[in-house]
C-alpha cells in the first residue's frame, strides 16, 4: 500500500460503511411489514476514492400478521402478490445479505460495520427489528450508530430529498426508478461516496499531523 492510500478499516475508525435502502409496507418497524432489502458494501480503491463493492438485494415475504398499509405499497409500486418478485422468508433475506456483510467486515480488518442510508434511523429501526424477529444473533451492523445521507446532503448541497440531492450533485436521478430499494441504494452509495471523496478533494482526510496538534 502507497503511503497516499488508506485501509477502508482506518477511514472510519475501524467500521465499514454500508448503504442500505429498505422498503417497507409502513412506519412502524415493530408491526408492518419489511418488504425489500438492498445493501452495498463499500471499499476504497487504490487511489484511496470510496467506492462501491458488493450489492445485495431480495424482495421479501412479509412476516406471519405483518401490517402493510394500502397507501405505503401505493408508494413503492409493490405487487406484493405478484409472482415476478420471487420473494423470499425475511429470514432468508436477512441472512444472505448479513452474511456477505460480515465476510466484507473481516476481509477489510474492520470491527463492524455501520449503516449509511438517507433518513438512516428508519432503515435502522427496520433493520434492528428484523434482526429481532428472525432471532439472528450475529447482526454486523452497530445498534445505533450511522451515517445519513439526509443530513450530509443537508451540509454539502442545501438539499436532504434524495432526488434534489442528486440533482444538484449532479448524478443522474430517474424517477420512474425512485423507491425500489436496490435504486435508491445505488444513488445513495454514489452520493456518499462523492461527498466522501470530495471532502478528501479539498483537504478535509486525512487530517494533517499539524492541524491535529493545533486543536
Amino acid at each position: 500500500m502507497s503511503e497516499k492510500q488508506t485501509a477502508i478499516s482506518e477511514r472510519f475508525r475501524g467500521f465499514l460503511p454500508v448503504v442500505v435502502d429498505l422498503e417497507t409496507g409502513g412506519f412502524n418497524p415493530q408491526t408492518d411489514a419489511l418488504l425489500q432489502i438492498a445493501a452495498i458494501t463499500l471499499d476504497l480503491d487504490g487511489d484511496g476514492q470510496l467506492v462501491q463493492k458488493n450489492r445485495y438485494f431480495f424482495n421479501i415475504e412479509p412476516f406471519k400478521g405483518a401490517n402493510i398499509e394500502t397507501a405505503a405499497l401505493e408508494f413503492t409500486g409493490i405487487d406484493i402478490h405478484s409472482p415476478l418478485r420471487k420473494a423470499v422468508r425475511e429470514s432468508k433475506a436477512l441472512d444472505g445479505t448479513l452474511r456477505g456483510i460480515r465476510q466484507q467486515v473481516r476481509m477489510t480488518g474492520c470491527n463492524r460495520a455501520v449503516m449509511v442510508a438517507h433518513n438512516a434511523s428508519f432503515d435502522l429501526g427496520f433493520m434492528n427489528a428484523a434482526v429481532e424477529r428472525c432471532e439472528i444473533k450475529r447482526n454486523p451492523f452497530h445498534p445505533f450508530s450511522s451515517f445519513d445521507t439526509a443530513t450530509l446532503c443537508g451540509l454539502a448541497f442545501g438539499q436532504t430529498v434524495l432526488s434534489r440531492a442528486c440533482e444538484a450533485a449532479q448524478i443522474e436521478f430517474d424517477s420512474n426508478e425512485a423507491h425500489s430499494a436496490l435504486y435508491d441504494c445505488i444513488k445513495t452509495a454514489e452520493l456518499f461516496c462523492y461527498i466522501v471523496n470530495r471532502w478528501k478533494e479539498l483537504g478535509g482526510w486525512p487530517i494533517s499531523k499539524q492541524d491535529s496538534t493545533e486543536n
